[in-house]
């Protein structure tokens, strides 16, 4: 597969899990926290079929709520974008961005192609797009109750096949304007809530990710992956699953829009100011209301980062008053579900540990425990 400027390291094969990543802690982890990463750079040297359980089924009493997040405007006209933000994201960590630069057009051609790559047989799927983690054709081997497995495709921001026989033309396009939404979310979130943007000096700190899964009645398997921020074109009136920090919700769709979610990566980043979603949003059935499209397709553009990363809390510079210094992060306090993410800790105390973005990935990639906070082991 072809690489970007901003892409994944090419180094894992097909027939083994890619080593870890040696890390130095600046905060010592917790040591229940060190020997759980112990043990995931243990299994991460596993082949891919003995690595680790690949399905956790939410249990049935799992409530889930509809909500309408926010409608934000990214018009340069608009006077109130980082108040919005800020609200947005400290009281919700999604919301539905309008006024951007996509076209309705642009987005049903990037379907049209991404609907193509599921007409294709399991062997072209593997010739035309080989696995090379995070990347590539996944088939996931175990059955949803109704019989149907999940298949999902995972693309850089070059969207390009190993084949010159398959055009994705429209879906490249679409994932570069996507990207660069997504870019100006980041540098938006980063003013509003009071973190620092490492792009604005060094562009490759991030890269983006073009996710493709299924999605039909009775199959909601979905791969997590780590994020900054998620965003989702809403092509049709369509209501998609999420898990908040506040629980599962189901969002009221808004066409044209685009969701945009709030992942771990940018909690961290806010020093734990801000809500998040646990994973990508995936195409709701609960109300029946999507009979005539039953079987769907779910395009998440992430911006994330390299394997190689560290992930930490990015404060704001310290600036100096009358001789003291003084962090200007706001606190903010949380008490849904217990959630601790956004305590009342002194200004400026950090609230996460760093840790290895690789390591993470790998984790929660294969096991899926997302109804766990999994950043839960790394908080102070």
């Amino acid at each position: 597969m072809a690489s970007s400027t901003h892409h994944l390291p090419n180094s894992y094969g097909t027939t083994a899990a890619p080593p870890p990543t040696p890390s130095t802690q600046p905060n010592p982890l917790p040591s229940s926290a060190a020997s759980a990463d112990v043990l995931s750079r243990l299994l991460h040297r596993l082949p891919p079929t003995l690595s680790l359980p690949t399905r956790l089924s939410p249990p049935p009493t799992t409530i889930t709520t509809t909500t309408s997040p926010p409608l934000i405007s990214l018009s340069p006209q608009n006077p109130t974008l980082l108040t919005d933000l800020l609200s947005a994201s400290c009281q919700f960590g999604f919301f539905h961005l309008t006024n951007h630069s996509i076209s309705p057009q642009l987005a049903r051609s990037a379907e049209s192609d991404s609907l193509s790559l599921f007409t294709l047989s399991n062997d072209q799927k593997q010739i035309h797009f080989p696995k090379n983690w995070p990347l590539g054709f996944d088939c996931d081997d175990n059955e949803d109750d109704d019989g149907t497995s999940s298949d999902s495709f995972c693309f850089d921001s070059a969207c390009s096949p190993e084949s010159t026989e398959l055009s994705l033309s429209s879906l490249r396009e679409f994932t570069r304007e996507m990207e660069k939404v997504g870019l100006e979310v980041v540098e938006a979130l980063s003013c509003a809530v009071g973190f620092e943007n490492p792009v604005r000096e060094d562009p490759t700190r991030v890269c983006s990710l073009m996710w493709i899964s299924e999605g039909s009645p009775g199959n909601t398997t979905v791969r997590f992956y780590p994020y900054v921020v998620g965003l989702e074109y809403q092509i049709r009136c369509r209501k998609y699953s999420l898990l908040a920090d506040s629980g599962r919700v189901s969002d009221s769709p808004r066409v044209d829009s685009i969701l945009v979610t709030l992942g771990d990566i940018a909690q961290v980043w806010s020093n734990g100011k801000i809500k998040k979603v646990r994973g990508r949003p995936f195409p709701s059935f609960e109300d029946g209301s999507n009979n005539n499209n039953a079987h769907c397709i779910s395009m998440s553009l992430l911006v994330t980062l390299p394997l190689e990363s560290m992930v930490s809390p990015l404060l704001p510079k310290l600036t100096v008053n009358n001789g003291e210094e003084d962090n200007q992060l706001n606190k903010e306090d949380d008490d849904d579900n217990g959630d601790t993410s956004a305590d009342t800790r002194e200004d400026g105390a950090f609230k996460f540990n760093s840790f290895s973005f690789e390591d993470y990935a790998w984790r929660i990639y294969h096991e899926r425990l997302l109804l766990k906070d999994p950043l839960a082991r790394y908080r102070i």
